[in-house]
């Protein structure tokens, strides 16, 4: 393939390829209480997020099963995802992402949660 050829399918592989969404991902210890922080991290937390962080797209959780090499470092995941960086932030700052955040913090026993702000590819 010569060079404009690559650069026209550069082009429009750019055209097609979808507009990715920040997301912040949470990454919870294991708690001092598995049974205790799961019951409370389905019951209260996650419905939580759901009503009451606003702009909020999309929302993953998942219980850590384990690690190939033994113990996992973290016993949940969770991934919220927004339609951009300025309303993850908003909705982080906002009254109810600060409630939720407190609850995260409250529920996590094992430590505090690992959070970061992630983009998928």
């Amino acid at each position: 393939m010569d060079a404009q050829a690559c650069a026209a399918l550069s082009i429009g592989a750019q055209d097609t390829i979808p507009n990715t969404m920040p997301k912040l991902v949470v990454l919870y210890p294991p708690p001092t209480d598995v049974a205790t922080f799961e019951r409370r991290y389905r019951a209260e937390h996650a419905p939580m997020v759901l009503e009451k962080i606003p702009g909020l797209k999309k929302f993953v959780a998942a219980q850590v099963l384990g690690a190939p090499a033994g113990a996992a470092p973290y016993q949940r995941v969770a991934e919220l995802y927004f339609d951009s960086m300025e309303a993850l932030q908003g909705a982080m700052g906002s009254e109810g992402g600060q409630v939720a955040v407190a609850h995260a913090i409250e529920i996590s026993t094992g430590g505090p949660p690992v959070v970061l702000i992630a983009e998928d590819d």
